[in-house]
């Protein structure tokens, strides 16, 4: 992965910018609490909920553990079913296999290859749509608020709902600007209403659902066993992505897969509470290779690609405290309670993966070399919240601080180091600790509210504690019994 997202700077310098937008700190404050609230109520429905979120957490940690026989055995079982496998170590590789892909499935036809793509996180992560319009492929975004993202020349900034920083009149505004460039232009007096726009965008997506030849996806979940696929989706474009092209290719994280069906059963409990707090998903759709009848006309796609991608996934597997991260089935429930992504939206995570679990997955997939990747497990109060509603029981709170050591370890501010180096020494020889206690204590009328230099930025936010006139040393012994 790359090292920054858009050229972004470091967290709290792109944070710093995000919370003077007063607009989009009305939009996310309205739709978090909107969604958290559904959540819960929904949550609040099964006796059970705890229990399941235990099972979930110990499937995928044994998954976890065991990744190397589980995912022989899919891609055994997708073979079998007529499927094709494909390993991608990173997001090159990855992006040079689906290239070559469509370009082998457009064949001899001498117009611009087109795909349409069902919603996916792991095609962002590695920058497909990019990679393929390099390759003078287009892409289209199927999904509402990707293809609202899309069209404005955007980024998503939030798992469940990329567009979650625009309220309704700004997608009025980009569907009325944007979409005749991308095809069909919006209607005649289009208003901000949400019926009005989302028939806009069928009859945006519908042309294209029909004359594409290929669909790429990602996937929620694979089952060894089976092989099979399964994509949780809400507004049907997933399912027409699915079944119409002739050509299905589907680039899926090593970490999707789960042993069994009746493991699946688990995750299609807790996924669809925890994200758009539904029962179940409207749309549910799984698929085995090409399906009974092997691709037959009328009955799905002819070719089937399954593209696994680690892109840093073995790396993080490997840290036993943060290897948790990869139990994240992408319900962004810990977004929705987080104070500091409700404040700063996700765009300043610099990521695909914003709020919480972006601090801790981000660092462990790109590393902590980049000022903005050393600064994102710094992104968080600390507070909990995320991990309460996690649905697999991720500890985040606990990576971050695992997280925060690592890169302490790489090397701070000299200031900084020098600092901590002088305190160990004090706090190490208890005679220099009295004396310094008590002179600051003598000399405390002398001492400044802000720190000077490096500090400064710390005081900024920040009240220096008073010091009291006597250290409490001195006061135990002069007070004890």
């Amino acid at each position: 992965m790359s090292g920054t997202f858009l050229g972004m700077p470091a967290f709290p310098q792109a944070a710093e910018r995000a919370v003077r937008d007063g607009q989009l700190r009305a939009n996310l404050r309205h739709a978090t609490h909107t969604i958290r609230d559904k959540r819960a109520r929904a949550v609040a429905e099964l006796s059970d909920w705890a229990e399941l979120r235990a099972a979930g957490q110990a499937i995928k940690d044994h998954t976890l553990r065991h990744l190397d026989r589980y995912l022989v055995q899919l891609e055994e079982s997708v073979t079998a079913a007529g499927g094709i496998v494909h390993w991608a170590a990173d997001a090159e590789e990855a992006n040079r296999i689906v290239a070559g892909l469509v370009h082998a499935a457009a064949g001899s036809d001498t117009q611009k290859p087109e795909v349409v793509k069902v919603k996916s996180m792991a095609t962002q992560e590695i920058g497909l749509n990019e990679a393929l319009a390099a390759e003078g492929i287009t892409a289209y975004e199927t999904d509402l608020a990707e293809l609202i993202v899309q069209l404005g020349d955007d980024r998503p900034s939030h798992i469940l709902v990329p567009a979650i920083h625009r309220n309704r009149a700004e997608i009025r505004e980009i569907f009325a600007e944007r979409m005749a460039a991308w095809g069909r232009p919006a209607p005649e007096g289009l208003t901000d209403s949400p019926a009005e726009l989302a028939e806009a965008a069928r009859l945006h997506l519908r042309e294209k659902f029909l004359r594409a030849r290929v669909a790429i996806s990602g996937a929620n979940f694979m089952v060894a066993e089976t092989g099979t696929l399964v994509v949780v989706e809400s507004e049907g474009n997933g399912r027409m992505c699915l079944t119409l092209p002739r050509t299905l290719i589907s680039v899926v994280g090593i970490e999707k897969v789960v042993p069994t069906w009746r493991d699946l059963e688990v995750f299609l409990q807790l996924l669809p509470r925890s994200s758009t707090a539904e029962r179940m998903n409207p749309y549910t759709s799984l698929w085995t290779g090409l399906g009974p009848s092997k691709g037959a006309a009328g009955d799905g796609p002819s070719e089937f690609h399954l593209v696994l991608l680690d892109n840093g996934r073995t790396a993080v597997l490997a840290d036993q405290v943060g290897r948790q991260a990869l139990r994240c089935i992408r319900c962004s429930a810990c977004l929705n309670v987080c104070p500091v992504y409700e404040r700063v939206g996700g765009h300043a995570y610099g990521s695909v993966y914003p709020g919480p679990i972006g601090a801790i997955l981000t660092p462990q997939l790109r590393g902590t070399a980049s000022p903005l990747d050393a600064s994102l497990p710094y992104a968080s109060s600390l507070c909990g919240a995320c991990y309460e509603v996690c649905p697999v029981a991720i500890d985040i709170p606990e990576v971050l601080v695992h997280l925060r050591e690592r890169v302490a370890e790489q090397g701070g501010h000299p200031v900084e180091r020098a600092a901590i180096a002088a305190a160990g020494y004090v706090l190490d020889h208890p005679a220099l600790l009295t004396a310094a206690e008590r002179l600051a204590g003598r000399t405390r009328a002398l001492h400044p509210r802000r720190l000077p230099g490096p500090g400064r930025a710390w005081t900024d936010t920040r009240d220096l504690p008073k010091v009291p006139a006597e250290p409490f040393r001195d006061w135990w012994r002069k007070n004890r019994p």
